[in-house]
């Protein structure tokens, strides 16, 4: 084992792979946390898909290039964010709606365009990320996202906190509220893109919500959620990456977002706010009446 482990390290794509699931770590964590704070965790799947079309668009027009790829993607869910945005406050039907809707939509033009274009795009790396394959923009790529959301949240983290513990105070005290929704959505689209590169479009959401709802069950402020999402993601990753090495027939990013999902299930049952702390307060709850009640004196 202790071998196989020193072998593993003695390759520069291993290396790789580690140093870029750690900065990813870093990025997608305080995203996923306020997803999950926000009751925000489909949107973030279906945002997922709706930068489909502009990854689409970028690869038939220039190829696998990084930056085609962040470009068209980038246009693609900030465009989604915004007019769901505006159905929301101009129409009748709510966000969640909204989003549904045009999330929907526009996964099937990226794959009309696709087999309208007849380009033959690599499905398993499309889908399941190709992370052990990343080259140098890639890694530019992931530190360009890391260090923009990191700078962003620096500004966004207080109105943040304050709009998802109080939004209807937070629209009272704000001219334009909308610019830190639509400044966290452009964050949220921006990690997704650089998750897309390393884990693929079906697993780029599952780095940023399981470890965030591990975290959940452990921590009730906020500065602990983010520690701990950070530690529970940088774990799952490179756990994950181990036994994709391990076993070469696993997929590195499915393994990465099951030992996620490791880590989300055993938090969930047995974490301070878990099921099973629960149900022992519930439990101490309902005998203490019996406990407390007076008995009854005899004749």
């Amino acid at each position: 084992m202790f071998e196989l482990l020193a072998e593993m390290w003695g390759f520069a794509f291993m290396k790789r792979a580690f140093v870029a699931t750690t900065i990813l770590s870093v990025s997608v964590t305080p995203v996923g946390a306020f997803l999950v704070l926000r009751r925000l965790s489909l949107a973030g799947e279906a945002m997922a898909h709706a930068i489909t079309p502009g990854i689409v668009v970028g690869f038939v027009t220039a190829g696998l290039s990084v930056f085609s790829l962040l470009i068209g993607g980038l246009i693609a869910g900030v465009g989604v964010a915004i007019m769901t945005a505006l159905l929301a406050r101009k129409t009748i039907l709510r966000s969640d709606a909204s989003l549904a809707s045009l999330y929907l939509i526009a996964l099937a033009a990226g794959i009309f365009i696709l087999s309208a274009a007849g380009s033959a795009v690599p499905l398993k790396s499309f889908l399941f990320g190709s992370i052990l394959g990343i080259g140098d923009p890639t890694m530019i790529l992931l530190a360009i996202v890391a260090t923009v959301t990191l700078v962003s949240f620096a500004f966004l983290l207080r109105p943040l906190i304050i709009s998802t513990c109080d939004p209807v105070f937070f629209e009272a005290q704000t001219k334009r509220p909308w610019l830190i929704e639509q400044g966290f959505m452009v964050l949220l689209v921006l990690n997704l893109l650089a998750a897309f590169k390393t884990l693929g479009t079906l697993m780029a959401v599952g780095l940023m919500i399981l470890p965030a709802t591990a975290a959940r069950s452990w921590a009730s402020t906020i500065t602990s959620q983010l520690v701990l999402g950070f530690l529970f993601a940088l774990a799952s990753c490179w756990i994950g990456l181990t036994l994709s090495y391990l076993f070469p027939q696993t997929p590195s990013g499915p393994a990465i977002v099951l030992v996620a999902g490791a880590f989300f299930l055993i938090s969930a049952l047995f974490g301070p706010l878990g099921l099973s702390a629960n149900l022992r307060s519930r439990a101490k709850k309902t005998a203490s009446p019996a406990t407390n009640s007076p008995t009854k004196e005899t004749a």
